[in-house]
């Protein structure tokens, strides 16, 4: 059964070659017990299927109706599986997996300026980044996620990580005013970031090359003019922590005279693509600033909640037609890259600090983690739902353990039930990335012997200089 739509309108046409029975020959058949598409009728299919060729996905519908229309080269069984499009993570530091635990139970800037920072000083190279965000793939594929935003150093290690293990990611090249691990200062930081950019821009369809300016806290207001300048002049997207903590607040109002994305407005750093990450303390005022601008927001519930940075009024956002997904923030601030979580928490906060069960339902917070989240990254006409013409980003989550039993409402299970362990077939641009829960691109042995030989370098530094202190 069909929900929503009809079965004509998920067909499309295809012009491959034709096999000897008559029907088309693709590369891959998907199936599902249920197929939720997250298209903007809320589709879902029972005994459903999509057919995909050459990354793009070309039909979705009901499986006995694809099966006998296409032949593929594999299909991919679907009994008690669930077949989804796959979670977009709207704001990461994917390097930070190698960070995790170091600093804990600190509020932001205390955290930020007194651990992570001289500790990204100190230890952030090259190796450290390759490790990190092979660590945080991993994690990442494992849990279901195909796309994510990073920001951190070293964009060209992240980059070539992400084209090895098959993901799809926008690379931020990180823009800071003092020492960086790959950077002396701001001005560096965008002449390498553009260096950067010019080096990945349309090279990988997968990887978008963009910059990432990290706050108006550590940057001046002339210096993001100058990186939005950048921005523009390569014509790449803009991600940047807004309105994060009483701490960014208050620093706006001593500094510019005004809230965050007041001062952002005023010095026309919307005038261009931006995914916001945080929005914890936007005002009645500058909501509406958001919605018109076309501003991505990321809310990020684990990290918020755990540096105590406060609630994000996401239901009054989404009110006001802002453009809201979902994001894990950096494993040493969550301490995780599950996005499932992530969507339970962000229905959970809203209910509770509303004091109202019916706000920010499973379906919306579904939609923020998969088609919505995509439009926050401006890349809803090409992943974050299953429909013909888009990109074949999709997974399977398992409904056969027992926290599944019973299951009356699959999207209600997928929101409060389900969790990365569920997650077994990964896809991306039509390649399988991890079958049956092995993962296919990733020598994980290798990565995690590494990781914890770095991990055992830092904790002997940190050890020594606890001493020394």
């Amino acid at each position: 059964m069909i929900h929503s739509i009809t079965l004509s309108l998920l067909l499309l046409g295809h012009g491959g070659c034709t096999s000897s029975n008559g029907s088309d020959k693709i590369d891959l058949i998907v199936m599902g017990q249920s197929v939720v598409t997250m298209d903007a009728a809320g589709t879902v299919i029972d005994n459903g299927a999509v057919a995909i060729d050459d990354g793009i996905i070309i039909a979705v519908g009901d499986g006995d109706d694809i099966t006998a229309r296409y032949t593929a080269a594999e299909t991919i069984s679907g009994g008690q599986r669930i077949l989804m499009p796959g979670l977009v993570n709207g704001h990461s530091h994917a390097a930070m997996t190698l960070l995790r635990g170091v600093a804990d139970d600190l509020a932001l800037m205390d955290w930020l300026n007194n651990y992570i920072f001289p500790a990204e000083v100190e230890f952030v190279d090259a190796e450290f980044v390759r490790i990190g965000t092979e660590l945080a793939c991993w994690e990442m594929i494992r849990g279901g996620t195909t796309t994510f935003v990073d920001m951190y150093y070293y964009g060209d290690v992240v980059a070539d990580v992400v084209e090895r293990c098959g993901l799809r990611a926008l690379v931020s090249a990180t823009v800071i005013d003092q020492r960086s691990p790959d950077a002396e200062n701001a001005a560096d930081s965008i002449k390498k970031g553009s260096e950067f950019i010019g080096r990945w821009k349309d090279r990988n369809s997968r990887i978008t090359p963009i910059f990432g300016p990290h706050a108006n806290y550590t940057l001046n207001a002339a210096q993001l003019q100058a990186t939005r300048t950048a921005a523009n002049e390569l014509g790449v997207p803009i991600s940047i922590h807004v309105s994060e903590s009483p701490f960014e607040l208050q620093y706006s109002l001593d500094t510019y005279g005004k809230t965050s994305i007041q001062m952002y407005e005023d010095i026309g750093f919307f005038d261009g693509p931006v995914i916001a990450a945080h929005v914890v303390w936007p005002t009645d005022v500058e909501i509406p600033i958001l919605a018109e601008r076309q501003v991505g927001v990321i809310h990020n519930p684990s990290s918020n909640m755990k540096l105590a940075s406060g609630i994000s009024p996401v239901t009054k956002m989404l009110q006001a037609g802002v453009r809201v997904g979902l994001g894990t923030d950096g494993a040493a601030s969550n301490n995780d890259l599950d996005m499932w979580e992530e969507m339970r928490l962000a229905a959970f906060l809203q209910k509770v600090e509303q004091m109202n069960p019916e706000v920010l339902p499973a379906n919306v917070v579904l939609a923020m983690a998969t088609r919505g989240g995509a439009i926050a990254i401006g890349m809803g006409d090409t992943i974050g739902s299953l429909e013909p013409g888009k990109r074949a980003d999709l997974i399977q989550v398992a409904f056969d353990d027992v926290h599944h039993v019973p299951t009356f409402d699959v999207i209600s299970h997928l929101v409060y039930v389900s969790d990365e362990q569920d997650v077994v077939s990964v896809i991306v641009d039509g390649k399988l990335l991890m079958d049956e829960r092995e993962l296919l691109t990733i020598d994980t042995a290798r990565v995690a012997t590494e990781a914890r030989a770095l991990a055992a370098r830092i904790q002997s530094s940190l050890a020594e200089r606890n001493r020394a202190d």
